[in-house]
């Protein structure tokens, strides 16, 4: 195989390594193995159910089901014992999160006890998502109750139902971490991608008889759909790759009495998009809370309120204008639990560095902190207009069949094929030093 040095690996050259590295390809086809698996398990019937009534209540549904449906990639509507999916483990994981920033312990944890201490966390999140597992399926087990077939006790259809789609959800949960830990990418967001692209060919489908049986109006609105959704991607792709690089300075080392070593010049990156796909999910969690809650307890004035804030209501501009003030906000919130611009200011006074022009400690925790908050507005800017901008046009159009792949299932596809990608380059790179080694 031609070695190549200083550059990123090809697509040759990364196929090569595919075919004649056996520990590349053992973990490729470990992760598609067991997310065939996750697959599979969404199709395996949870019983006790009438199937017929649950459609019309998943037809029903709206935003909401739509919204979860995407996620488990069909999970909710075919009602499988992998319904639940990675839903409890990321709600966890975020949970954990906002614990980790208001809780010393957790904090210390994460922070000075290296590897033993994210060890700790990890296993507290699997509690937590067993417990928010519980919570989820219970919840969602009382609503199917009117659903049950004829003959089944209620206590006795809720306490099945739920065992059934927490053990389910569990098992999702082991195998996204089989996937980190031997196959190739981060196990739960490939689960969330594969979830998102089952639901594409269904939406694509729709797309196409759409425009067979259309006017020449709305094969337009499709092309105008599709183009956005093109220029979309493309953004998304140069925002989340998009950084600042702030120049840093090291100071002047002796090394013995007469080697001295110059100051090494290098940059501190600060991404324009710390939060990823997080402030969005945050977003569309508090829109839709007014929903869940009234479809919960049906109480009239909720109802009332849910419809004001639904995208599909008389104010759509109401839901719009909410939505993209809930993003900016927790785009700023959420680079404040990531970026810590007080430690980082600490780490590099301690380490000798600082940045050209401005005084090592406060000085930079001041500066750095004003740089992030900057780039965090534009990240959130640019969210909030990828969130709005597509279902706008969806409204605008009336093409509704690619209702629910909206902004977050573009971010989280995009995002997941780069670290997936970058991590199988890096795979590739690390074998190709190798092979230079033994050389």
């Amino acid at each position: 195989m031609l070695l190549s040095r200083g550059r990123n690996p090809s697509a040759g050259e990364i196929l090569t390594q595919l075919i004649q590295s056996k520990g590349l390809r053992d973990r490729v086809l470990t992760t598609l193995g067991l997310l065939l698996l996750v697959r599979l398990g969404i199709y395996i019937p949870v019983p006790g159910i009438d199937r017929v009534a649950f459609q019309q209540f998943i037809q029903q549904g709206g935003q909401l089901i739509g919204f979860l449906d995407i996620f488990t990639g069909g999970g909710i509507s075919t009602l499988g014992v992998f319904a639940l999916g990675i839903l409890p483990f990321i709600n966890a994981s975020i949970i954990l999160q906002l614990l980790t920033a208001a809780v010393p312990q957790l904090e210390d944890l994460q922070k000075n006890e290296g590897e033993a201490g994210r060890r700790k966390i990890a296993q507290i999140t699997r509690y937590v998502a067993l417990g928010w597992g519980i919570l989820q399926s219970t919840v969602f087990a009382l609503i199917l109750r009117q659903y049950a077939i004829p003959g089944v006790s209620a206590p006795v259809f809720v306490i099945q139902t739920a065992l059934a789609l927490v053990a389910g959800s569990m098992v999702v949960m082991w195998i996204s971490e089989v996937i980190t830990e031997r196959g190739i990418g981060q196990g739960a967001s490939l689960v969330i991608f594969v979830n998102i692209v089952a639901t594409l060919p269904r939406a694509l489908g729709s797309t196409v008889e759409l425009a067979q049986s259309g006017d020449r109006a709305t094969v337009g609105g499709i092309v105008v759909l599709v183009l956005i959704f093109l220029v979309t991607i493309v953004g998304i792709i140069f925002v989340q790759e998009g950084s600042r690089r702030i120049p840093i300075v090291s100071a002047k080392r002796q090394v013995g009495q007469n080697t001295p070593l110059s100051a090494r010049q290098s940059y501190l990156p600060l991404k324009l998009n710390a939060g990823g796909v997080m402030p969005i999910i945050f977003a569309s969690a508090v829109v839709f809370l007014p929903l869940t809650i009234a479809n919960l307890t049906r109480a009239p004035w909720l109802i009332q309120v849910a419809g004001y804030l639904s995208p599909n209501s008389s104010t759509p501009w109401l839901y719009a204008l909410l939505f993209f003030a809930l993003i900016i906000g927790f785009s700023l919130f959420y680079a404040t639990l990531t970026i810590n611009p007080v430690d980082i200011a600490t780490n590099l006074k301690r380490s000798g560095v600082a940045v050209p022009g401005v005084r090592p400690g406060s000085a930079t925790a001041i500066y750095l902190s004003g740089v992030q908050n900057r780039l965090t507005i534009l990240g959130g800017l640019f969210l909030g207009a990828v969130a709005i901008i597509p279902s706008a046009v969806e409204g605008a159009t009336q093409v509704r069949t690619f209702q629910g792949l909206g902004a977050t299932s573009l971010l989280i596809l995009v995002g997941v094929a780069i670290d997936t990608a970058k991590q199988v380059q890096t795979y590739v790179i690390s074998q190709r030093y190798e092979g230079m080694v033994r050389q």
